[in-house]
């Protein structure tokens, strides 16, 4: 029994969402011949799976004071592999957008904007230094104060960041009006803890 729940903790779990993520990127591209629209399905399922891993992720430390169980406690102590996993997933969301655009640069140039650029490029800036510093040996480099100040800030942007992205596609597809709720919930439960936990000034990254 421990030996299987091993492959849920820690860098187990990274690695195995990390493969799930690549094995099922490959198979829905596979599904158009690895063609331009099954890039471009890659490119949602990817958007898709690294708004739910930083969701979990970023709820992570809410959760586990406002519902103190052995989910948000699983949560908890693994945020910083959720985290990771969401950065893994982004990493191929960004090799598929590259793919794209070596395949169709007429469409690509449709879909993106010199603002897509600029606000796409910060986030993953955010990414990287989030994930660079989520090792302990780096992050113990800066220091704690800029630790926290770093994925305080990078987790507020990467929410409001998704808040956009998948918000300004509503008009034309109500439905992703559903991708907002998971965002909002979180935003929720971290302002709420916030508020139970007034000493605690502001609920840690995760």
């Amino acid at each position: 029994m421990l030996q299987r729940q091993s492959w849920f903790e820690g860098w187990r779990l990274l690695a195995a969402l990390t493969l799930s993520l690549i094995l099922l990127s490959m198979w829905i591209a596979s599904m158009r011949q690895f063609e331009v629209e099954g890039v471009r399905m890659v490119i949602r399922f990817t958007a898709r799976s690294s708004l739910l891993l930083f969701c979990l992720a970023f709820s992570a430390a809410a959760m586990a004071r406002l519902w103190p169980n052995a989910w948000t406690r699983w949560q908890r102590r693994n945020r910083r592999y959720l985290g990771l996993s969401f950065a893994a997933s982004h990493a191929i969301h960004a090799v598929a957008i590259v793919v794209f655009a070596w395949m169709d640069p007429a469409s690509f140039a449709e879909a993106t904007s010199a603002v897509s650029y600029i606000f796409g490029g910060i986030g993953y800036g955010f990414i990287v230094a989030m994930s660079a510093t989520s090792f302990d040996r780096a992050a113990a480099l800066i220091g704690r104060r800029a630790w926290r100040t770093l994925h305080l800030v990078g987790g507020y942007y990467l929410w409001f960041q998704f808040m956009v992205s998948f918000g300004k596609r509503v008009p034309a597809m109500p439905l992703y009006a559903a991708f907002l709720i998971p965002l909002l919930i979180v935003m929720t439960l971290r302002m709420i803890a916030m508020a139970r936990h007034p000493r605690g000034q502001t609920v840690a990254a995760g």
